[in-house]
């Protein structure tokens, strides 16, 4: 397999603060990968150092095989849009990518075709209004066009979608499904994102890496023989969790949605666990809403693993 970004024993110490802790990446070639954590877990700091802009305290990293040294000069062969992107707000973004392409040393006339082509792929193509005039969206969406200016094949991109709106989110996520064959590391702490738009996925939690894997693989590893009942009312739910007692069948309720729960089997038996199930269903007259077997969610998977 071919690794788009690794690191070996990276750590990042700030005076008393262990911020990273010596993590091993390996993230695939090609794939969308959801860094996931809490606030504060460090993922922002894992990433500024792969990108550059932290000089780490031990370890290395690599991106698409060549060694990352702090203060390395050169062209990098990757793209960075930070959590909050700053822009020099009397440009338009059509002169902003102009001088983000003069920078990687992007000649005429493909400069000119780059920075078209990449205002059209943002929806910015039509927008002649001074950066200073963009909403949060647009400037996002900038934010991704200067990322992709030298067509890089890794960009890592810091929490950018949770601070938008619906519809934001929703553009902003549409362009990155976009960029296929293009290795893309997501920094958020929405699980949603990551489980809606990437299909690999890294967990940190206190500086460590505790999962990274397949989201398809992650699932498997997670799940259980479990089935997922939703009921009518929660009396009805009450009823069911008592029953299901009597033939020791276990449960979890679901503190959001009291008329869901969650039912398990002792010996992962999914089919047995199904007939039991329907058998308590029809002796205590339950009539339900949803019955089906329950695949953990990338939710489910993320909090197991950082209870571990």
């Amino acid at each position: 397999m071919t690794y788009a970004v690794q690191t070996k024993d990276l750590r990042k110490q700030y005076k008393t603060t262990l911020a990273v802790d010596n993590i091993n990446l390996n993230i695939p070639e090609g794939v969308c990968c959801g860094f996931l954590g809490k606030n504060g877990a460090g993922k922002t700091t894992t990433i500024r150092m792969l990108v550059g802009l932290l000089p780490p305290t031990a370890g290395s990293m690599s991106i698409m095989g060549e060694e990352r040294c702090y203060g390395k000069q050169g062209t990098p062969s990757f793209g960075y849009l930070p959590d909050v992107p700053n822009f020099y707000g009397y440009m338009t973004g059509g002169e902003f990518l102009q001088l983000c392409a003069k920078l990687c040393n992007i000649a005429e006339p493909e400069r000119s075709k780059r920075v078209k082509e990449l205002l059209e792929i943002v929806g910015l193509g039509k927008a002649r209004s001074r950066i200073s005039g963009y909403s949060r969206g647009m400037k996002q969406r900038l934010g991704i066009a200067q990322a992709l200016i030298n067509k890089p094949p890794v960009i890592f991109m810091d929490e950018p979608i949770s601070a938008l709106d619906p519809i934001g989110r929703r553009d902003v996520a549409d362009i990155i499904r976009s960029l296929k064959g293009t290795t893309i590391v997501l920094s958020t702490h929405i699980l949603a994102d990551v489980e809606d738009i990437c299909d690999y996925a890294l967990i940190i939690e206190k500086g460590k890496i505790l999962e990274q894997d397949y989201l398809a693989n992650l699932k498997e590893k997670y799940a259980v023989g479990s089935a997922k009942v939703r009921l009518y009312s929660v009396e009805d739910a009450e009823i069911l969790i008592a029953a299901a007692k009597q033939v020791s069948i276990s449960f979890e309720k679901n503190e959001i949605r009291p008329q869901e729960v969650l039912l398990k089997s002792e010996d992962g038996d999914v089919k047995e666990l199904t007939r039991k199930i329907t058998g308590l269903l029809h002796t205590n007259n339950i009539i339900c809403e949803f019955f089906g077997a329950h695949t953990p969610t990338l939710e489910d998977i993320f909090y197991k693993a950082i209870a571990v």
